[in-house]
C-alpha cells in the first residue's frame, strides 16, 4: 500500500512535470505533448483526459465520487494541471522577454531539446518497418510545411478565439506540433499570452476575461474530443501513431531553427507582427556560438534525463 509521504512526493513530481509542460507550451515551436512524452506521462495523460465520458457522468450522478475520481485519474490530473497553470502564468512574461530579446539562444536551447527528444521517441518505437518509416516521413513533411506558414494578424472576436482555443489545444497534446505556433499562425499568440501576462501582473481587463472564457471553452471542447481519438490510435496502432508523432517532432525543428534574419517587409512593425527567415549560421547576425552552446546543452540534458529514467526503470 502506498504511504501518504510517497503519494505527496508523487504529487510534487506531477506538479514539476506540469510546470515543464506549461513553460514549453508558451514557446512557439515547442509542444507540451513533447515534454509529456519525454517525462513518461503521455499515454497516462491522454487516457485520463479521454475518460471524461458517460461512465464518469454516471458515477457522478450516482454520487460514487471515489469511483469517478479513479476513473479519470483525478489526483494525477489535479497535480499536473496545477503545474501547467504555474508554468504558463509564471513563464509567460519571461518567454515574452526571451523571444523578443534573446530569440536565437532561446530557440537554440529548444532546438537541442527537441532534436534529442526525437531520438528518444524513435527508440520507443518497437516495430520499425517500411510502413512506420513512411508514416514518420509523412509526419515530418506535414510539420515542416505547417511551421513554414506565415502568421496572420487576426481580429479576435469571441467566436474566433473559441475556434483558436479548440485547434491549439489539440496541437498542444500532440508531440512536435506546437499549440503556441498554431496560435501564432492564427494571429492569436500575443493576444492570448498578453492576457496571461496580465493575470500575473494583476492587470486583467474585461476584454481579457472574455478572451479567457472563450479560449477556455474552445480548449475544453477540443481536448475532450481529440483525446478520445488519440487514445484509440495509441491502443490500436501504437507503433504507427508514435512514428507519425516522431515525424511531427523532427519536422517542427524548422520553426525553432535558431539562426534567423528579419524579413525586410516587417522591420518597422511591432515584434508580434515581424516575420523571421531561417538562414545558415554564417549568415545570421550576431554570435553563432551562444545558440550552438545552448542547443548542445539542451541536447545533452534530454539524453541524460533519458539515461537516468532508463536506469531507474531497470532498477525497479
Amino acid at each position: 500500500m502506498e504511504h501518504a509521504e510517497d503519494s505527496l512526493v508523487e504529487d510534487a513530481k506531477q506538479v514539476v512535470r506540469g510546470v515543464c509542460m506549461g513553460g514549453a507550451d508558451i514557446v512557439p515551436g515547442v509542444s507540451g505533448g513533447t515534454v509529456a512524452l519525454i517525462l513518461g506521462i503521455y499515454e497516462r495523460l491522454v487516457t485520463a483526459i479521454s475518460h471524461v465520458d458517460l461512465t464518469l457522468l454516471a458515477a457522478v450522478r450516482e454520487r460514487r465520487i471515489a469511483d469517478a475520481a479513479r476513473h479519470i485519474d483525478l489526483r494525477f490530473l489535479i497535480a499536473l494541471i496545477a503545474g501547467i497553470g504555474i508554468g504558463v502564468l509564471g513563464l509567460a512574461g519571461l518567454m515574452h522577454h526571451l523571444l523578443e530579446h534573446e530569440m536565437d539562444s532561446t530557440f537554440g536551447a529548444f532546438f537541442g531539446l527537441i532534436l534529442a527528444s526525437t531520438l528518444v521517441v524513435a527508440r520507443m518505437i518497437e516495430n520499425w518497418n517500411p510502413t512506420t518509416v513512411i508514416a514518420a516521413i509523412a509526419g515530418a513533411i506535414f510539420a515542416f510545411w505547417l511551421t513554414g506558414q506565415v502568421p496572420v494578424v487576426a481580429s479576435p472576436s469571441a467566436l474566433y478565439i473559441f475556434f483558436s482555443g479548440m485547434i491549439a489545444i489539440c496541437a498542444m497534446i500532440l508531440p512536435g506540433i506546437s499549440g503556441s505556433f498554431i496560435l501564432l499562425i492564427l494571429g492569436m499568440y500575443y493576444h492570448v499570452t498578453g492576457v496571461l501576462k496580465g493575470i500575473g501582473t494583476g492587470d486583467l481587463t474585461g476584454e481579457g476575461i472574455t478572451t479567457l472564457l472563450a479560449f477556455g471553452a474552445g480548449a475544453l471542447v477540443g481536448i475532450l474530443t481529440f483525446s478520445k481519438i488519440l487514445k484509440v490510435l495509441l491502443e490500436k496502432a501504437q507503433s504507427l501513431t508514435m512514428a507519425v508523432l516522431c515525424g511531427f517532432m523532427f519536422g517542427s525543428l524548422r520553426k525553432i531553427w535558431p539562426f534567423k534574419v528579419e524579413d525586410s517587409t516587417t522591420v518597422m512593425k511591432e515584434f508580434k507582427e515581424k516575420i523571421f527567415l531561417n538562414v545558415a549560421p554564417w549568415e545570421a547576425p550576431g554570435s553563432v556560438w551562444f545558440p550552438i552552446l545552448f542547443a548542445v546543452l539542451g541536447f545533452v540534458l534530454v539524453m541524460l534525463l533519458d539515461r537516468f529514467a532508463a536506469g531507474r526503470g531497470k532498477a525497479a
